[in-house]
C-alpha cells in the first residue's frame, strides 16, 4: 500500500467520523432543546385557557387556500316527522299518542335516540303482536351496516314513547333507520337495496310489515345529504415551524404526552375534550422511526367540535405556546407567518359555518354532525 493509498483512507475515515460526531450533536441539541421547553420552570400552559397562553382570539377561522361552505339549509331535504303530540296535557291526547301511526316520531322527543329522522331512511315496521326487547335484539345484531353506512333501530313503547330497544322493554312498533350520507358518500342503490332485503326477513321473524319508502326517493335524499356533508367537510390546520435546529421526536412526544395530549397508535397526538371527545390533534409530519422534526400541524376537524368548545381558539392558544417554547413560528400551509389580523380576518367565515350548520338544523358537535362527518 502507498503512503497516498494510506493518506486517503486516513483521511476519509476522518470524514467519517467527522459526519457521525455532527450528526450525534444535532441530536443532541434536538434533545435538549425540547427538554429545555418543557422543563418544570414553565407553567403548564397548553392545558390552560386562552387568555392564560396567548392574546385572544376573537374568532375561530379558516385557512385562506379552503373554500368557503355556500350551501343553505333550503338545498338539503328533510323528512320531517307530525310534531302533533309534543305535549300529553289531557287523557284523550294520551290516548291519542297510543292510537297514532307507526311514523309519528317526533323530533322534540327523540332526543338521542339510535334512529334519526333527518340523517337515516327510517322505515317503520308494524308488528301484530308486542314483543319484548330481549326477543328482539338478537335479531336487530345481524343489522349494523350495508356498506359503509350504520343502521339503528328504535322502538315504540307500549306507553307510546320511542326509545333505544332494551332488554325489559316491551315495544308495539319498531323503527328502522340506515344513514343516508356520511364522509365518503352517498347511500347507494346496492346499499339500500341490502337493507330493505335484510330488513324483511326481520320483519318475517317478528310478522311485522314494513313501509318501504321507494327507491327513487330515497336516493334524491341521500344525495342532497352528502352534497351538504361535502360543502361543510372543514378541517383548519396551523403550523409551528422550527426557527432554528430540528425537535428530538421521542423527547417531543413525552413532553406533550405529559401536557395533555393523547398520542394514538399510529403516533398521531390528541388534545381531548374533557368529555370523550377531541378538541384538536397533532402530527410531526414525520414517521416513528425518524428521530427530528421541524414543523408541527394542529388539526381542527370543524364540524364536530361544538362552537362552545372554542376548539380553533384552543389551537391557536397551544400553537402560540409551542412557538415560544420552542423557539418556533405559527405558519400557514405555505410556511407564510399568521398574524392576529389575518386570523381575526378570517374569523367571520368560521361564524357564518357553525350558524349555517344550525340553521340546517346539524349543530357542529352535535350527535347528527359526528354521525354524519364521521
Amino acid at each position: 500500500m502507498t503512503d497516498l493509498q494510506t493518506s486517503l483512507m486516513v483521511i476519509g475515515g476522518a470524514i467519517v467520523v467527522g459526519v457521525i460526531s455532527y450528526n450525534k450533536w444535532q441530536e443532541y441539541k434536538a434533545k435538549k432543546s425540547v427538554e429545555r421547553a418543557f422543563s418544570s420552570s414553565h407553567d403548564d400552559v397548553l392545558m390552560g385557557t386562552a387568555e392564560q397562553d396567548a392574546a385572544p382570539v376573537s374568532a375561530p377561522t379558516f385557512n385562506t387556500d379552503r373554500r368557503e361552505p355556500t350551501l343553505s339549509s333550503a338545498e338539503l331535504t328533510h323528512v320531517e316527522a307530525d310534531p302533533s303530540s309534543e305535549g300529553m296535557a289531557s287523557e284523550a291526547r294520551v290516548q291519542e299518542e297510543l292510537d297514532a301511526p307507526i311514523d309519528m316520531m317526533q323530533p322534540v322527543e327523540e332526543k338521542e335516540l339510535p334512529v334519526d329522522y333527518l340523517i337515516d331512511c327510517t322505515i317503520p315496521l308494524t308488528m301484530t303482536t308486542q314483543l319484548r326487547g330481549e326477543k328482539i335484539l338478537p335479531a336487530l345484531q345481524s343489522l349494523r351496516h350495508v356498506g359503509s353506512k350504520a343502521v339503528h333501530f328504535a322502538g315504540q313503547h307500549i306507553d307510546g314513547g320511542w326509545e333505544a330497544i332494551t332488554h325489559g322493554g316491551i315495544y308495539k312498533s319498531l323503527m328502522a333507520g340506515v344513514q343516508l350520507a356520511n364522509r365518503s358518500n352517498a347511500l347507494n342503490e346496492l346499499e339500500y337495496s341490502e337493507f330493505v332485503m335484510r330488513l324483511r326477513q326481520i320483519a318475517d321473524d317478528f310478522d311485522a310489515d314494513p313501509d318501504v319508502p321507494d327507491m327513487s326517493e330515497v336516493m334524491v335524499t341521500a344525495r342532497s345529504l352528502h352534497h351538504f356533508v361535502t360543502e361543510y367537510d372543514a378541517k383548519l390546520s396551523v403550523n409551528v415551524q422550527s426557527n432554528g435546529a430540528p425537535w428530538s421526536v421521542t423527547t417531543l412526544l413525552a413532553a406533550l404526552e405529559r401536557q395533555g395530549f393523547d398520542v394514538r397508535p399510529e403516533g398521531r397526538l390528541v388534545m381531548p375534550d374533557g368529555d370523550g371527545g377531541v378538541l384538536f390533534s397533532l402530527s410531526t409530519n414525520v414517521t416513528l422511526a425518524e428521530e427530528t422534526t421541524n414543523r408541527l400541524t394542529l388539526l381542527l376537524d370543524v364540524p364536530v367540535v361544538a362552537p362552545e368548545r372554542d376548539g380553533f381558539g384552543a389551537m391557536i392558544a397551544c400553537a402560540r405556546s409551542l412557538s415560544a417554547r420552542l423557539d418556533g413560528t405559527v405558519v400557514d400551509d405555505s410556511t407564510q407567518p399568521l398574524s392576529d389580523a389575518s386570523l381575526n380576518e378570517i374569523g367571520g367565515q368560521i361564524e357564518v359555518f357553525y350558524a349555517d350548520m344550525e340553521a340546517a338544523d346539524i349543530p357542529a358537535g352535535s350527535n347528527r354532525a359526528l354521525r354524519l362527518f364521521n
